[in-house]
């Protein structure tokens, strides 16, 4: 777990992406706004540059509309058209089966996801520092984007409604420990503060880059500025029954 300036911050790949064959990159590349609502383009060459620094890899960027439409448009309004780098969408995707670990889970006991992050040696989740209704989203929430909404709702209310229905920590809390990713990333140049829709609202300057394991990296965001993070909690109380 680590923090960086922001304005001088160069993405270093840990020494174990070098074995991997195919690095998958997490976004939070769900609108067609720049950054803070989502993952500036800067950041995304800056770990793609590290990455090749050491690396061969094939390396690839999934996200998904949390309404079920094509990414494409997005991420050519991102810019996200980096060299030998495969952007893929959610939607697309050969969907399988997986099983929560854990003995008891909070409300999900599988989901359905994409097969290429099984395929994947390294997984990277990078988003930016956004809250939203007095509620931290931070890098093991981003991860939603890679749940197909069309499996978990209409799209008519913004996607996902039976997994909120559910309760969306449990649910993220359930996420983690079915698809563990090996690192976070939480872009900080700016604290996004939202009262609605995580489109809308005003940005506070940080000039932080957060940079560690994602339950880690949540942790010290959220005890580090006082964020409210309520999946932490549920990930903690559900490592005892993991262990047991």
């Amino acid at each position: 777990m680590a923090v960086f300036n922001s304005e001088r911050y160069v993405f270093e790949a840990p020494l174990s992406i070098a074995r991997a064959r195919r690095v998958l990159i997490k976004p939070m590349a769900g609108y067609p706004l720049p950054y803070p609502v989502t993952t500036s383009r800067e950041m995304m060459v800056s770990i793609i540059m590290g990455i090749r620094q050491i690396s061969d890899a094939d390396i690839l960027i999934l996200d998904g509309m949390a309404n079920g439409d094509s990414m494409a448009t997005i991420y050519k309004e991102l810019c996200y058209d980096f060299p030998r780098v495969l952007t893929l969408d959610v939607r697309g995707t050969t969907l399988v089966e997986v099983e929560n670990p854990l003995f008891k889970p909070l409300v999900m006991p599988t989901f359905m996801l994409p097969n290429i992050i099984l395929s994947s040696d390294y997984l990277i989740s990078v988003t930016p520092l956004k809250v939203i209704n007095g509620v931290g989203r931070l890098s093991i929430s981003n991860l939603l984007g890679l749940i197909p909404a069309t499996k978990y709702g209409t799209g008519t209310k913004g996607g996902w409604e039976e997994l909120y229905d559910l309760g969306i920590d449990k649910v993220l809390a359930d996420l983690f420990y079915t698809m563990p990713f090996d690192l976070g990333i939480i872009e900080a140049s700016y604290k996004f503060i939202s009262k609605c829709d995580g489109i809308n609202g005003e940005k506070v300057p940080l000039g932080k880059i957060f940079i560690g394991e994602p339950y880690k990296v949540d942790m010290e965001v959220s005890q580090t500025l006082g964020i409210k993070v309520d999946y932490l909690k549920l990930i903690d109380d559900a490592r005892a029954d993991l262990e047991a």
